[in-house]
């Protein structure tokens, strides 16, 4: 036998003092372990109780004491168990949400038509339309025979689906219908204001109908927004589910289809892990563009970067500390230093190993980049992506906000993408990114081993005579005055073995480059040392001189070195896994890429199951 007794009625009329009224029903269902929702505003009441009887009618009584809701009616129906979980009483602008302006059911309401003269209407194959006002979801689950669906999500689609109605309709009759009325108290006005002239709505909704008519002229049954999901013509509960994240409502066919994972997917709105991992793709590279429109480093701001004192700095003074990681000059080191309290730390003061500090520069506008970035891959570990140039990839020199280290960071907020390896800012080409720190050290020690395989092509000075060679000239571990690294036969061991692809007929030849080791500017320094510099290099120059510029400006002509192909084992699978990009970016100069910016379609493809 039904223990709970549901109610579900609405009415419009003016209420005031709203916030004590909220406060006083929510103690009194509270006294007598009522539950459901009660929607208040201005304009009226909307409410779904359930509770035992006694209860239910007291609140009733409750209501009716309101000014405005004397003649409150609502629908009742019964149900074995309790369909909410709790109490909510809240005060809302509109008791439905519609969101348009001048929409008055207490002065202009639309006509009425009882459910019997409904009923008789249809019996008599009498000519007007029947037009379903409610979410295409309810609908599926039962409608009046020959109804038309409005075609909406969500009732505030309401006014844009109305545009589409025939324009017949507007002189024909149209009976509205809805699940308990309160919807139909909004579209009506609605339509007349749009010119429709012979508009009613069905009194109380099709559970009214259902109370009065049972199911005639109606099939299959009618949604409800609680645990329930669905009643029967005889207001009795069904066996139907709803899906609580698309909200279609499932029948027991599809609560047993492999796809339903209940507060997870359904058949109606399950999607593989290849089309999610898709629409993330397709959704960071919107983020990606509109992160740089603008340019982030074209607003001025003030650049706050840590640094953290290693063990070999332990003892010296802090502006000797400073100028030997940043080789800045004493003064602009004791004007710009705070500790981690941000108090200034004068120059003189000893550091210790593990102490904080950071190097304030003033707000500033930082130099132009190239932000076409293209990202090609992305998983649960980590980031692909085609870097074009000139792009840093993290903050350094001039550049903090204009980097791709912190592009990525504003698109995949509150995630930090970390980059796993590094790219000059003046070369192209693949480089990844892994999401976390622990992907980070599975990724970045594969680098660090030599265990990765990379390939970069270039397009060179000079036609080598040898269609293979190597390199194995040692690299200066610390860098020139510009900023470089220069030969030195007690540096670094470092190894590139290069192979010629074609000699140019303008003295130029496109070659690969498979540096071995990880030395910083190593392919450029080797090629610049056996006399065939990369086109474009603005600090290793021909004729064995050395520029004094880093990083190019956006306008001045690339560098001719891309990052083609890279290889290692994913950091999450163990997978050797393959990425390659068939073309460079295409070049930009734009400083503030228009918002309907769209990124270069590319033949870039990944092999390997990641």
């Amino acid at each position: 036998m039904p223990a709970v007794t549901n109610i579900a009625a609405y009415k419009f009329a003016e209420l005031s003092d709203l916030k004590n009224l909220r406060e006083r029903l929510r103690s009194f269902c509270q006294e007598r372990s009522l539950r459901g929702s009660i929607l208040l505003s201005t304009e009226g009441i909307n409410l779904f109780v359930a509770g035992d009887r006694p209860g239910i009618d007291e609140l009733l009584a409750e209501l009716r004491r309101t000014p405005g809701l004397e003649k409150l009616a609502p629908k009742f129906s019964e149900s074995a168990d309790q369909p909410f979980t709790r109490m909510l009483v809240k005060v809302k602008k509109e008791i439905i949400s519609f969101g348009v302006p001048g929409i008055d059911p207490v002065r202009k309401p639309s006509p009425k038509l009882a459910p019997k003269e409904l009923e008789r209407w249809l019996d008599e194959g009498r000519e007007f339309t029947l037009l379903d006002v409610r979410n295409d979801y309810e609908v599926k689950l039962g409608t009046f025979r020959n109804a038309i669906p409005i075609g909406i999500d969500h009732f505030t689609d309401f006014p844009a689906a109305a545009e589409k109605l025939p324009e017949r309709l507007k002189t024909q009759p149209v009976v509205m219908f809805c699940t308990g009325g309160i919807r139909c108290e909004k579209a009506g006005p609605f339509l007349e204001h749009a010119g429709y002239q012979n508009i009613f709505q069905i009194d109380g909704g099709i559970l009214k109908y259902f109370e009065e008519c049972g199911a005639a002229h109606y099939d299959g049954e009618c949604f409800v927004f609680d645990k329930r999901v669905s009643v029967d013509p005889s207001l009795g509960e069904s066996r139907q589910a709803q899906c609580y994240v698309c909200q279609a409502p499932l029948t027991e066919a599809e609560q047993a289809d492999p796809r339903f994972a209940e507060g997870t997917s359904c058949p109606h709105c399950y999607r593989s892990p290849e089309e999610l991992q898709k629409r993330e793709l397709e959704r960071h590279r919107a983020a990606i563009r509109s992160a740089v429109v603008p340019l982030p480093g074209s607003i001025p701001a003030e650049n706050r970067r840590p640094m953290k004192v290693g063990a070999e700095h332990d003892g010296m003074a802090l502006c000797d500390w400073f100028k030997t990681i940043a080789r800045f000059s004493e003064p602009e080191a004791s004007a710009t230093i705070v500790d981690s309290d941000n108090l200034p730390a004068s120059h003189d003061r000893i550091v210790r190993t593990g102490e904080r500090y950071f190097h304030i520069q003033p707000a500033h506008i930082e130099p132009d980049v190239n932000a076409n970035i293209e990202l090609l891959y992305e998983d649960d570990a980590i980031i692909v992506v085609n870097k074009p140039a000139p792009l840093p990839i993290h903050p350094s020199g001039r550049f903090n906000r204009n980097t791709l280290q912190a592009i990525l960071c504003t698109a995949y907020a509150p995630q930090k993408p970390r980059p796993a390896h590094r790219l000059d800012a003046n070369t192209t080409g693949i480089v990844v990114f892994t999401r976390t720190r622990h992907f980070a050290h599975k990724l970045q020690p594969q680098f660090e081993r030599g265990d990765v395989e990379k390939l970069y092509t270039a397009r060179i000075l000079g036609h080598p005579s040898e269609d293979v060679f190597v390199c194995e000239a040692p690299i200066a571990a610390e860098p020139c005055e510009a900023g470089g690294r220069l030969i030195d036969p007690a540096g670094l061991s470092a190894r590139t073995e290069f192979r010629v692809l074609e000699r140019l007929s303008d003295g130029t030849s496109s070659i690969e480059a498979m540096p071995r080791t990880g030395r910083t500017n190593q392919i450029r320094v080797h090629l610049w040392h056996l006399g065939w510099p990369i086109l474009g290099d603005p600090l290793y120059l021909p004729e064995g001189k050395l520029g004094t510029s880093q990083t190019l400006n956006v306008n001045d002509p690339p560098m001719r070195l891309h990052a083609k192909r890279l290889t290692f084992n994913h950091p999450l699978t163990g997978e050797r896994v393959t990425f390659e990009t068939l073309s460079e970016p295409e070049a930009s100069a734009t400083k503030n890429p228009p918002t309907s910016l769209t990124l270069p379609a590319r033949k870039n493809r990944f092999t390997g199951d990641c």
